[in-house]
């Protein structure tokens, strides 16, 4: 049988800071020169996941769709944002194109996982629907992220050798098929590399959070597998999306490569 979940109190979480104390000091002693950026992260950490606490309390208690809805494209919004902040080259609508990319990618998916395979009371119950955005706009985002700056970075470093394909009568889709599929496969890695270790080198948070606050472990397990197909194919989708989006501005009307 299992324990009831012990209850973290503020001694707790204080000593729990403290490990963040301790990581800072090393820094120090070490001269690495990372004790500013980790007593900002852990502050940031702390002030944003309070604020994020109090607010789904507030939404988890209104249970209203359109509100749940809305907390979900703010979410996607700041998740394109990010994506967007992580590639390198000033590609035109990129941003516009990343957020479309990762509300297709990862609002089919989301759809889905809900819908058909969770299936709570209602569609828009925020005690699934929340976390699992959550967790999948993450993922979506850095599959996005890495298929853009990997594609971008392609595409401006091998110019001459798409303008020798475009020259010898290949079409834009056919000079750079091989830079979109590295560009996905890249965005992929991650994803692919987790499943295969996972329960072997690693204990998703996710389940241990859910074991630690006394779901059987099976049940978290299978929690667990959802998410991670749910990530997966969203990352795919994603990745797919946003390469043939932003292949589309590296190229005029006439499909005569163009240089930023």
């Amino acid at each position: 049988m299992l324990t009831p979940p012990v209850e973290l109190d503020l001694e707790k979480m204080l000593l729990a800071i403290a490990m963040m104390a301790i990581a800072a000091g090393l820094s120090v002693w070490q001269k690495l020169g990372l004790a500013g950026s980790l007593a900002i992260a852990t502050v940031r950490s702390i002030v944003q996941l309070v604020i994020v606490g109090y607010l789904l309390d507030a939404v988890f208690d209104l249970k209203q769709p359109v509100v749940i809805l809305l907390v979900v494209l703010v979410m996607s919004a700041i998740a394109s944002v990010e994506a967007r902040h992580r590639i390198g080259k000033k590609v035109p609508f990129v941003l516009p194109l990343v957020w479309l990319s990762v509300v297709v990618g990862a609002g089919t998916i989301l759809a889905y996982t809900t819908a058909i395979v969770v299936r709570p009371g209602v569609w828009y119950a925020p005690q699934y629907l929340i976390p699992l955005a959550g967790m999948i706009l993450g993922n979506a985002m850095n599959g996005a992220s890495i298929a853009a700056e990997k594609l971008t970075a392609a595409l401006s470093d091998r110019a001459r050798e798409i303008e020798t394909h475009l020259s010898l009568g290949a079409t834009a889709q056919q000079a750079i098929a091989a830079y979109e599929s590295d560009a996905i496969k890249t965005a992929m890695i991650p994803s692919i590399n987790g499943m295969m270790v996972v329960g072997l080198v690693t204990l998703p948070g996710m389940m241990t959070g859910q074991i630690l606050g006394g779901v059987s472990p099976l049940l978290a397990i299978r929690y667990q597998l959802v998410i991670l197909f749910a990530i997966t194919a969203s990352n795919l989708i994603t990745s797919l999306f946003v390469t043939k989006a932003i292949a589309r501005q590296f190229f005029t009307p006439a499909q005569q490569l163009k240089q930023f």
